[in-house]
């Protein structure tokens, strides 16, 4: 996949890392110039300059990215980068918050944007797994090699009126559904997808693009 990530700090640069790994075309795009060597010193593609700046993020590839990850320390400036994202292509936009907001302000953030990540409380939860007595480097090396994505099932999806737990496909496993704006939970018997659902899949990482094509098509 093509990938673009905004803000080359702590959480920037790790995951730009790990993705690299994985094999996907990342660029980064920072206006930091020790940040933009430190990325280029590891062989990272990168353009300098103000991620929320609609030709700096068309340098960068945006119209043909697959994905926008904007993940600076600054919500509002991940916001306003998701949305010139969305202006220059029709990629996935993932933004970063650093902090509770309001609800009102929270829910504007999710209707514009795919996916918000929160990564102080995703530490806070291995933490807790850790001091509970779980193990947590088990998650992470697990999740190294699977990944977790959350399907929307369009309207003419292939999928439409047959049963969660009916669902199977090479490669990956539905493990949760949600109604559109609703939680998701575990599938109950009977339950039938519906346009609009979002479902849970725990997929390989090298095949989630075929698990996902697979499910939707039905």
């Amino acid at each position: 996949m093509d990938i673009v990530i905004v803000g080359y700090g702590r959480v920037g640069a790790r995951t730009a890392r790990v993705l690299d790994e994985e094999g996907h075309d990342v660029t980064v795009v920072d206006n930091d110039h020790v940040k933009v060597e430190r990325a280029q010193s590891r062989g990272i593609r990168v353009v300098e300059g103000d991620g929320s700046n609609p030709s700096v993020l068309a340098e960068a590839g945006v119209a043909d990215a697959d994905a926008v990850g904007a993940i600076t320390g600054d919500p509002k400036l991940n916001f306003e980068i998701c949305m010139e994202a969305t202006e220059l292509s029709d990629c996935r936009t993932v933004m970063r918050v650093s902090e509770d907001f309001h609800e009102e302000i929270y829910d504007e953030f999710e209707r514009a944007v795919d996916e918000i990540i929160y990564p102080e409380r995703l530490g806070a939860a291995g933490a807790k797994t850790a001091m509970l007595g779980g193990d947590f480097n088990a998650i992470s090396d697990l999740t190294e090699r699977l990944q977790l994505v959350t399907i929307m099932v369009d309207d003419d999806s292939g999928v439409i009126g047959r049963h969660v737990n009916d669902l199977a496909v090479d490669g990956g496993r539905v493990y949760a559904h949600g109604r559109a704006r609703e939680p998701l939970t575990i599938p109950l018997p009977g339950t039938a997808v519906e346009a609009g659902d979002r479902l849970a899949v725990l997929a390989e990482t090298e095949r989630i693009d075929d698990v996902r094509t697979a499910l939707l098509e039905g």
